[in-house]
């Protein structure tokens, strides 16, 4: 399927960052809260992304209040029971006012200093439906750039009992943007292990 989109321009963008998980490899604990480096992770990411762009959201299904504080738009999935990662996309997708998403996990800290336009660029130089990040052998399938045209598509998928997002993408003409030297881009802390060795 090809949704050809008109180019996507920076101030069209809105940045997600996906803190809606059960956190089930953390024991059941809200990664967004967990402390990093003497703040909570989430804001660790805020701090970084914000370098690139001031239109942030945040996904959650737990501590709404905690997450409200931190002065960005907090919103809940659609969905009940944690339905992973495409229902908090279907969230924001039907929340933001610009016409693209661009999506990143709560567990990832370290962002590129070029994530958003590096996205974006190759997004319009491909005249792709989507953008999804790769480190060089994997596709980083959380670390994409989706316009929110797509998300009535995305509603029937979710409806219809889909929930592997590569399935989802596997409809469309995405690019990939290769990260591969931008290094610790990608790493995630999903354990308490992970913790303690990124800390």
């Amino acid at each position: 399927m090809n949704q050809h989109q008109p180019d996507c321009q920076r101030d069209d963008i809105t940045v997600v960052i996906l803190a809606g998980g059960k956190g089930r490899r953390m024991g059941g604990r809200d990664k967004g809260l967990i402390t990093y480096k003497n703040t909570i992770l989430v804001q660790h990411i805020i701090d970084e992304i914000s370098l690139q762009t001031d239109k942030i959201i945040i996904n959650a299904n737990r501590n709404m209040h905690e997450y409200a504080t931190l002065g960005y738009p907090v919103v809940e999935d659609t969905l009940n029971d944690f339905q992973g990662p495409l229902a908090g996309f279907l969230s924001a997708m039907q929340s933001v006012n610009t016409s693209y998403i661009l999506t990143l996990p709560c567990d990832g800290p370290v962002i590129p200093k070029n994530y958003v336009e590096k996205m974006k660029q190759r997004l319009n130089d491909t005249n792709s439906d989507m953008a999804i990040a790769t480190d060089g052998d994997r596709m980083q399938p959380v670390y994409a750039l989706i316009p929110v045209s797509l998300s009535e598509n995305l509603s029937q998928f979710l409806a219809e009992g889909g929930r592997k997002i590569d399935l989802w993408y596997q409809q469309y003409n995405y690019t990939q943007v290769e990260f591969a030297a931008e290094g610790g881009f990608f790493t995630n802390i999903n354990t308490p292990q992970d913790l303690q060795k990124f800390s």
